[in-house]
C-alpha cells in the first residue's frame, strides 16, 4: 500500500498529455484566427494564457495584472508575465510568443494556427509552471509570453527594457525561449537543440543534471544564426545567458508559416515527455549547481 501511494503522489506532479492538448488546442484553434497583433483574438489569447496563470497561483511581474501593456501602432497590446518565487532570488526564465500570422485570402483553410510556432512553446512553459505549482524550486521562476514576435520581435524587446521588470532581470541567471518544439526532432524524441549553444556552458550545465534521457543538443543551423534572430536576443542585449530552444527540422517542416501548422502536426506524447523531464531536470537545478556564462564569442 506505501508503495502504491507512493507512486500516486509522484505521478501527480506530472503534467498530462490531456493538459498539453487542451492549452495547445486552444491557442491554435481557429477561433483564434491566428492569433495576430492587434487583432481581438491576439488578445483573447493573451487573456487565456493569464487566466492559466492565475489557475498556476503565479504572482504578478509588475502592476496588479499578469497583462504587461505596450503600444503597437498606436493600439495597446500585451505581453503577459507571472512569477514564482523559489528558495532563492535568482530567477530562471522560461518563454516563447503566443502571437501569429493570422489569416491569408485564400479560400478553404486561411487560418495560420501556429500550434508550432509558437502555442507549443507557450504550452511548454505553462506545462513548467503545472509541474511545479505545488512545489517550492530552488530557483525562483518567472515566465513570459511575448507577443509580436513575428512582427519583429515587438513584445519581447518592450517587456526586456520595461524597468518596471529590472528587480527579475538583475537576478536573472538563465533564460529558455522555447521556439517551435510540437514535433519530434532529427535526434529523435525526448530531445531539443539549443541556438547558439557554442556562446556560453548553459546546454552542458543542462545536461549534467537532465534526468530520463532528456538532451539539449547542439544547433545543427549554426550558420542561420537563429541565436540572433528570435525573441532571446533581446536579453542577449542585457547581458543574461538567453537562449532559444527548438525540435523543429527545418529541412523538414513544410508546416512553417502555412495553414497546415495546426494541431495535426504535433506530437503530444513526445511534448508531454519533454515538458515532465524539463520539470524534474530544473528541479534539481540550484544557484550552486547552475550558474551558466557566456564565452568571448557572443556579440552583444
Amino acid at each position: 500500500l506505501t508503495l502504491s501511494l507512493f507512486s500516486i503522489f509522484s505521478f501527480a506532479q506530472e503534467v498530462s498529455k490531456e493538459r498539453v492538448k487542451t492549452v495547445l488546442s486552444t491557442l491554435a484553434s481557429d477561433e483564434m484566427k491566428g492569433r495576430e497583433i492587434g487583432t481581438q483574438e491576439n488578445e483573447n489569447a493573451a487573456n487565456y494564457i493569464a487566466k492559466l496563470f492565475i489557475e498556476n497561483n503565479l504572482d504578478y511581474c509588475t502592476g496588479k495584472s499578469y497583462l504587461v501593456p505596450f503600444d503597437y501602432n498606436g493600439k495597446t497590446v500585451y505581453n503577459v508575465c507571472g512569477i514564482k518565487k523559489g528558495k532563492s532570488d535568482q530567477y530562471l526564465g522560461f518563454s516563447g510568443h503566443f502571437d501569429h500570422i493570422g489569416t491569408s485570402d485564400k479560400s478553404g483553410d486561411n487560418i495560420y494556427n501556429g500550434a508550432d510556432d509558437d502555442a507549443s512553446g507557450i504550452t511548454t512553459l505553462v506545462g513548467i509552471a503545472d509541474y511545479f505549482k505545488n512545489k517550492k524550486p530552488e530557483f525562483s521562476m518567472v515566465f513570459m509570453a511575448f507577443n509580436g514576435e513575428e512582427k519583429g520581435m515587438l513584445g519581447s524587446r518592450a517587456i526586456s527594457t520595461d524597468k518596471n521588470l529590472d528587480h527579475i532581470y538583475n537576478k536573472m541567471t538563465a533564460l529558455f525561449n522555447f521556439e517551435m518544439v510540437a514535433t519530434e526532432s532529427q535526434w529523435g524524441k525526448n530531445a531539443l537543440y539549443m541556438t547558439g549553444d557554442g556562446f556560453s556552458d548553459l546546454d552542458e550545465l543542462f545536461n549534467q543534471n537532465a534526468v530520463n534521457g532528456l538532451k539539449i543538443n547542439a544547433d545543427p543551423y549554426a550558420k542561420q544564426q537563429l541565436f540572433y534572430r528570435s525573441d532571446n536576443v533581446s536579453f542577449v542585449k542585457k547581458k543574461i545567458i538567453a537562449h532559444s530552444f527548438s525540435t523543429v527540422d527545418m529541412t523538414k517542416a513544410s508546416h512553417y508559416h502555412h495553414e497546415n501548422d495546426d494541431i495535426n502536426v504535433v506530437d503530444f506524447d513526445n511534448m508531454t515527455q519533454i515538458i515532465n523531464n524539463l520539470g524534474k531536470t530544473l528541479d534539481k537545478l540550484s544557484p550552486k549547481n547552475f550558474a551558466p556564462k557566456y564565452n568571448d564569442q557572443v556579440k552583444f
